[in-house]
This record gives C-alpha cells, structure tokens and sequence, in this order.
C-alpha cells in the first residue's frame, strides 16, 4: 500500500465561472459559493490560531505582555481586516443591480 506524502486541494476558483453571467452556469456558479466558503472559513480559522496564541502570550509575558507580544497583536489585527459572515468579499460585479 502506497500512501501520499501530501495531501493536495485545489484551491483555485472554478475556471468556467463567469462573473458577467452568474447565473449562466449553476454549477460553476455553486462551485464558486463553496470556494468563498471555503476561504472564508480559512481565514475566521487563522485568526481564531492567532487569538489563541496571543491569549498564551498575555499570560505568560504578565506584564511585559506589551512589547512581548505586539507582534501577535499586528497579526491578529490584520487576520481580522475585512473577516466574517458579515463581510461580502464578493467582487463588485456579483452584487446584481442595486439601483432597484
């Protein structure tokens, strides 16, 4: 029995997705959704490692905690930027038309 030394995911959107005609194709239009999802659950994931880490740090550093630990602080702050359900990281185009 031969196993892999990776496990690899294809991490590209779908290649037949076409954000002028959204609907034009169902299923690239559904492969696109899960890949944001997708993306998306990655990021709310890495920042939740980030806060993590820096709950550690500030307990261990007491009150050092400021300098020892900006650096997780930079990171955590910049892993949250523009992240969660609330966030529409969709591209302008797919927004439909607003004027309505």
């Amino acid at each position: 029995m031969v196993r892999k030394a990776k496990v690899e995911f294809d991490e590209r959107p779908p290649d037949d997705f076409d954000p002028k005609n959204p609907y034009g194709d169902p299923v690239a239009m559904l492969e696109y959704r899960e890949h944001l999802v997708r993306e998306k659950w990655i990021q709310i994931e890495t920042a939740k490692i980030i806060r993590d880490r820096l709950r550690w740090c500030y307990r261990i550093e007491g009150v050092n905690h400021h300098q020892k630990c900006r650096h997780l602080v930079d990171q955590y702050l910049e892993a949250t930027r523009g992240v969660g359900w609330g966030k529409d990281a969709r591209p302008p185009e797919l927004h439909g038309d607003l004027s309505i």
